[in-house]
């Protein structure tokens, strides 16, 4: 049974016998000595997205609940939402554009290292790797000697994420951006 001290976004956990999501974790520290560790947790309902807000302590117990975490693809999206397809048994899910919504400026063609995380044969999240590659689709023009300097410069990306990247990088080149803080890492 996991304690809200070890809890991560994404993680399922069951709440008055229902299935909730982790989507937000906000810790609390106290400024006196004898104070505890507080974590304020933003749940989604697996099924039905209600949201749920909890204050617990760090030895707090939730108690977990039985899901699936499977390899999945990337396929297409078109109006019914994003489908992706299991990597075993190439069963295919679909999700909304408001069950994806932090994760959908990453999700770009070709993206490797996707999990699904299914519960009671449905698919309800997807978990992002830690690092995605992605082209850069549009951003001002390389600044030459510029690499020595610590300035950064917006790119655009085809999925619509923006993030700051050094200025001697140039349109096309493929980049490594951390999925956690949305941050530029490496060239690819």
């Amino acid at each position: 049974m996991p304690r809200a001290a070890e809890l991560k976004k994404g993680h399922i956990v069951q709440v008055n016998g229902q299935p909730y999501i982790v989507s937000n974790i906000d810790v609390k520290s106290p400024s006196s000595r004898s104070g505890t560790t507080l974590y304020k947790i933003r749940l989604n309902h697996v099924q039905t997205k209600q949201k749920l807000d909890q204050s617990l302590t760090g030895d707090d117990v939730l108690a977990p609940i039985d899901f699936q975490k499977r390899a999945v693809q990337f396929l297409y999206q078109d109006a019914d939402g994003y489908t992706f397809m299991d990597n075993e048994d190439y069963a295919q899910y679909t999700l909304s554009a408001d069950q994806l919504e932090d994760q959908l400026p990453y999700l770009c063609d070709g993206i490797q290292g996707l999990f699904g995380l299914i519960v009671e044969g449905n698919l309800v999240g997807v978990e992002l790797p830690a690092v995605v590659e992605m082209p850069i689709e549009e951003t001002p023009p390389a600044i030459k000697g510029s690499s020595a300097s610590a300035r950064t410069k917006t790119a655009r990306f085809a999925t619509g994420l923006e993030i700051q990247i050094p200025e001697y990088l140039e349109t096309g080149e493929v980049v490594r951006i951390n999925t956690d803080s949305g941050k530029f890492m490496s060239r690819a």
